[in-house]
């Protein structure tokens, strides 16, 4: 009843800072065609950005997306849908994280009925993780960079989402090899990505 209830109170919190959060990450200009400048990619962008949304990259090379202002309105109004469904699935992953927490200290203390229970879960989590991250990663750049001195929500956000997903990949790693590794590796997981839902409301 209590891990029920404190599901049920993390998703709540989470829903409650609404899409606002999300789009702190973006810069306010991204969805004003009238303030696009004549830069149309940032000085800065992710690797797997630049491989798919580069000057030269994937996207531009095979003619799908050639660069212009106007393809570039589009690509903004494309990235905002992408993290939207990023941030969705986060929930949806955050909540199966922590069941799975949950079924997994239940097999630890030998309940032994619900391992293909954990499984099955381990694999939609997995999934719907590795998901909502490839939606963050491959959306098309922002129109600029902004860059804030010292520690913001959003730069925390990109730090944790180191460790989670470091953790995540030694999650299945270890699953059949050390299960003291694996458990704690999915521990690790489970508190750097809810840490990372949850400071995006510094700023």
């Amino acid at each position: 009843m209590k891990s029920r209830l404190l599901l049920l109170l993390l998703i709540t919190a989470q829903l409650s800072f609404g899409q606002e959060d999300l789009f702190g990450l973006i810069d306010a200009r991204d969805s004003s065609e009238n303030r696009l400048s004549d830069d149309l990619l940032p000085e800065r962008m992710l690797f797997t950005q630049k491989i798919l949304w580069g000057e030269k990259g994937l996207m531009r090379k095979t003619g799908i997306a050639p660069l212009s202002r106007e393809q570039r309105v589009k690509e903004l109004q494309w990235r905002k849908s992408m993290l939207t469904v990023h941030q969705a699935i986060g929930y949806l992953t955050l909540a199966g994280m922590i069941a799975q927490g949950v079924i997994g200290g239940e097999l630890y203390n030998g309940n032994y009925d619900l391992k293909d229970t954990h499984e099955t879960l381990g694999n939609v989590v997995t999934a719907s993780y590795f998901t909502g991250a490839a939606l963050s990663l491959f959306s098309p750049p922002p129109l600029i960079s902004a860059r804030k001195e010292g520690i913001s929500g959003a730069r925390a956000h990109k730090w944790l989402a180191t460790v989670h997903l470091s953790a995540m990949i030694a999650t299945q790693y270890y699953k059949e090899r050390d299960k003291s590794l694996h458990r704690a590796a999915a521990y690790t997981a489970v508190g750097a990505f809810a840490t990372a839902t949850l400071v995006l409301r510094l700023d």
